[in-house]
């Protein structure tokens, strides 16, 4: 103890000791995060958001493990059938000033799971949805659910039948830049402070205000600095994040994000996968060239599935691979049926996913689909290390042309047939100029260039 004080007291002031072991921006190249001292990239699925409300959560992170996933969602929402909500109700109302324990039980040791197996989690804290038409109807925030305050008090609305997009619920304008509501804000700060209590004793958290908010940029900011100053408290370094609502990546709310590294540490772009094909990739790319300082760009939520209309099964997966070929430092599949979740195919494009990235050091490469040529829109993607190795990816079978002028003359080039998850044999090629890669069939591909 007397040695970790000296160190500390050698600190700058304000500094904290960097713990190695926690996940963070890798040193080396800061579009992706570091964990246990080592770069990862997180990948996963699973089949619901606020995985800690599911019974057979154990069961799920084992199989999202044994696809090579690492990284999960947890939106703090208790909206879903079977979900209980986090304070105890007292016969017919909560009372916000007692815990229900079970909520909190199921919390820590879904903290504990994903620990154990090095799974990284996102919390976000605030689930939009939760305070919006029919679940603000039983939410315990809202005045008529819960003995604690009045509508008078808090000018809390009593119905909110209106979409989030709207921000017509007073609920998210308490901070003291808006309304100033403490009566409110007392209890959404306990809320925070139960939440970081558990979350804080880990190393494998990473903490994104909102889901899809279209409120001010004055709410995020708030609790952005809210929660780094309980860490700081703690001498705990965390990693922070806004999820804007708008489709369009430079839509003046993503700008809160770009603008304020000091706020926002990392960026989540999980709306660009409402694009589709080659404007997904190119919104991506624009958005990355902004970034001043390099942050990790991460995507927690990739729509597409043929269950609903936010893009069919293709679509998702096709999202799925251009924002790992693009750069981004994660990519998990939105719960069904606006996503894949976990299912078989997500765990096929999962699998071969991490096969490909464990055969390529992915943090030295950069997205360099300037070097295709015969290219058709959407047809293939690269990512490179130029000199030592190369992947490119096609969503659908075709036939390209990669420049390798300045990589080694001597390389050998094997394909991924994705939706198996095997490899080709290998096959030596020459290097030194133009080569053509044509898809060995249908569907989709990789082909590992080194």
């Amino acid at each position: 103890m007397i040695g970790f004080l000296t160190a500390l007291s050698c600190l700058p002031f304000g500094k904290i000791p960097i713990d190695e072991n926690r996940i963070q921006i890798y040193k080396t190249n800061p579009q992706y995060w570091q964990y246990k001292s080592e770069p990862v990239l997180l990948l996963g699925g699973s089949v619901e958001d606020n995985l800690f409300q599911i019974p057979n959560i154990e069961e799920h992170l084992d199989l999202l493990q044994s696809t090579g996933g690492n990284y999960v969602r947890c939106t703090m929402s208790c909206r879903d059938e079977g979900n209980i909500w986090q304070f105890k109700k007292v016969e017919d109302l909560y009372d916000l000033d007692q815990w229900d324990e079970e909520f909190w039980q199921r919390f820590r040791n879904f903290l504990k799971l994903t620990a154990k197996r090095d799974i990284i989690v996102q919390i976000e804290i605030w689930a939009t949805f939760d305070y919006y038409r029919q679940n603000w109807d039983i939410n315990p925030f809202n005045p008529k659910n819960n003995i604690n305050y009045t509508f008078e008090q808090t000018d809390l609305p009593e119905a909110v039948d209106s979409h989030p997009t709207q921000a017509e619920n007073n609920f998210f304008w308490s901070i003291p830049a808006e309304n100033n509501q403490q009566v409110v804000l007392k209890y959404q700060k306990k809320f925070v402070d139960q939440i970081l209590y558990y979350s804080l004793q880990f190393n494998h958290v990473l903490y994104c205000m909102d889901n899809e908010t279209s409120v001010t940029p004055e709410w995020g900011e708030f609790w952005a600095k809210y929660i780094q100053a309980k860490a700081n408290d703690r001498n705990i370094n965390i990693e922070t994040t806004e999820m804007w609502d708008s489709h369009n990546l430079f839509h003046i709310q993503h700008k809160n994000t770009l603008d304020h590294p000091e706020i926002y540490s990392f960026c989540d772009a999980s709306q660009n996968n409402h694009q589709q094909g080659q404007t997904h990739w190119n919104n991506a790319q624009k958005f990355r060239a902004q970034l001043n300082p390099t942050r990790p760009i991460n995507s927690v939520k990739i729509y597409g599935s043929d269950q609903y209309h936010f893009g069919n099964n293709q679509d998702g997966l096709e999202r799925f691979w251009r924002n790992i070929i693009g750069g981004m430092a994660s990519a998990r599949f939105h719960r069904p049926p606006s996503g894949l979740g976990l299912s078989t195919l997500a765990r096929k494009h999962l699998k071969s996913m991490r096969m490909l990235t464990n055969n390529i050091h992915i943090f030295s490469c950069q997205p360099n689909s300037h070097l295709l040529s015969n290219r058709q829109e959407n047809q293939a993607y690269a990512t490179a290390n130029i000199g030592k190795e190369a992947i490119v990816y096609f969503p659908t079978s075709g036939t390209v042309n990669i420049d390798l002028s300045l990589f080694d003359t001597e390389l050998t080039l094997t394909w991924l047939d994705i939706n198996q998850s095997k490899w080709l044999n290998q096959t030596p090629i020459h290097g030194g100029g133009p080569v053509t890669l044509t898809t060995p069939g249908q569907g989709h591909w990789a082909v590992l260039i080194r």
